[in-house]
């Protein structure tokens, strides 16, 4: 079973905020994350789309697909043509 819980830690102990069903007395291995603090989760929603009109995907992808690039083939390495517009 794969399980992910919320909890608090105070004074050394982890305590669950959910029910598990869990058989008393067996080992569980726990994968600890920290939750952002909410000014750090703030920041980054303030930052989403900051990019956004500055970078133009459709050049890059057309530069990228414009450039010869090396085709492998039996063995033998050939030019490809380019598919520049």
């Amino acid at each position: 079973m794969v399980k992910t819980v919320r909890a608090n830690f105070s004074k050394g102990v982890i305590k669950l905020l959910e029910k598990v069903d869990i058989e008393e007395g067996k080992e569980i291995t726990i994968t600890i994350m920290q939750v952002p603090s909410k000014d750090r989760q703030d920041s980054f929603e303030r930052s989403a789309g900051v990019w956004k009109g500055t970078i133009d995907a459709g050049k890059i992808d057309r530069e990228y697909l414009c450039r010869s690039s090396p085709v492998h083939k039996g063995g033998t390495q050939i030019m490809k043509a380019s598919t520049c517009i």
